[in-house]
């Protein structure tokens, strides 16, 4: 009765830590919580992969909306980045990260689960034709969505990518 008991215990235990679309969790008892990241260790894995990034102000400050900053980025974001780099062949430039001034939310750029990635026809075209269409957002946006379950939208001058997990890295 007591190794049934255990057995049960920790299948729902499993059961806890695994959600549909987002792999295997952290053990934390936030069942969302991520490994966040420092600015310099993103510009660092970033570099690493020949991903760029652009601030219109010329900065890094979270708390201000024309900077581009990754300070609080989620681990998985910064992978999920890279293997987008590596799998598309592209060009990346980010041009949004987890500064204030985007829409919030809980897979927002704030709690580091977004990064928005200039245009180019690579990316637009690695994108619609490795992705499937789901429709378009509440604000008009068309989405894609991976295999990983990482949703691209196509907000006109730019992709806002939500990065649920690092996209197979």
């Amino acid at each position: 009765m007591r190794i049934r008991s255990a057995l049960t215990a920790l299948a729902l235990t499993t059961a806890a830590l695994v959600a549909p679309g987002f792999g295997v969790l952290t053990t934390s008892t936030d069942a969302f919580a991520a490994t966040k990241i420092s600015h310099a260790t993103a510009t660092s894995m970033f570099r690493s992969a020949g991903i760029t990034w652009s601030s219109s102000g010329g900065c890094s400050d979270r708390n201000v909306s024309t900077c581009t900053s990754f300070d609080q980025l989620n681990l998985a974001t910064a992978q999920g980045a890279q293997t987008l780099k590596s799998a598309s062949g592209c060009a990346l430039n980010i041009t949004g990260g987890t500064e204030t001034g985007h829409a919030s939310g809980t897979y927002s750029h704030w709690n580091g689960y977004k990064l928005d990635f200039g245009k180019n026809t690579c990316v637009t075209n690695y994108i619609k034709n490795h992705f499937t269409y789901i429709g378009l957002r509440g604000d008009g946006a068309p989405q894609y969505k991976a295999g990983s379950g990482n949703v691209y939208a196509d907000e006109g001058n730019h992709w806002d990518v939500t990065f649920y997990n690092c996209g197979g890295c």
